[in-house]
């Protein structure tokens, strides 16, 4: 491929990656169509799948950006906290994972609502940006749990993690069994001291 085509193509790749990030911020995953894609970056239908492999590629690439700038969030939330213990960093890290869901609920929901799972062929760039977010996490469970090992630490980060997120989800869903909105917070801070042992 010359350079010039290889260019172009780089070019499609990320104007594509741009609209489709902007739909999802305003519609939900839901709003990714092949054809309006191809509309918006003024190329054929055919034109996308010589950059990305399906649909489903284009969201992954959008999910990614997502976890960036979710780690640059919570790392943000965490700056200047360097001198409290750790459970208190494990609260300030989810109160910032609540704020961007509730500031970018779409973006936030497309991360969950394209099934991936462990038998899937997932980009390694995209396990990284993973990987960079669970290890925020991962600091402060060594603080508190300083008897496990490496995959123990990681299962605890996942297991935190997913209380969280599902305390977070029900209740901005306002499902009928999930934390009322205005107790979000007090639930967070609560289980994670209660999980720490830290009261």
């Amino acid at each position: 491929m010359s350079t010039k085509a290889q260019d172009r193509r780089n070019a499609l790749h990320m104007t594509l990656i741009d609209i489709a990030e902007t739909q999802i911020e305003q519609e939900g995953i839901a709003a990714i169509k092949a054809r309006t894609l191809a509309q918006e970056a003024g190329c054929s239908v055919g034109a996308i799948y010589n950059v990305f492999g399906d649909l489903e590629d284009i969201i992954i690439a959008v999910n990614g950006r997502t976890f960036e700038k979710l780690g640059r969030h919570v790392a943000l939330a965490l700056a200047g906290k360097e001198a409290l213990g750790p459970t208190d960093r494990l609260i300030a890290m989810s109160f910032a994972y609540l704020d961007y869901a509730v500031e970018h609920p779409r973006l936030w929901r497309a991360l969950f609502d394209l099934r991936m799972s462990t038998d899937m062929e997932v980009p390694q760039w995209y396990l990284s940006e993973l990987a960079q977010l669970f290890a925020f996490i991962d600091g402060p469970v060594k603080e508190c749990f300083p008897d496990l090992d490496t995959e123990e630490v990681s299962l605890m980060t996942r297991a935190l993690f997913s209380s969280i997120h599902g305390i977070v989800l029900l209740g901005l869903e306002n499902r009928i069994s999930g934390v009322p909105r205005d107790q979000i917070r007090n639930m967070i801070a609560m289980l994670l001291r209660s999980s720490t042992g830290q009261k």
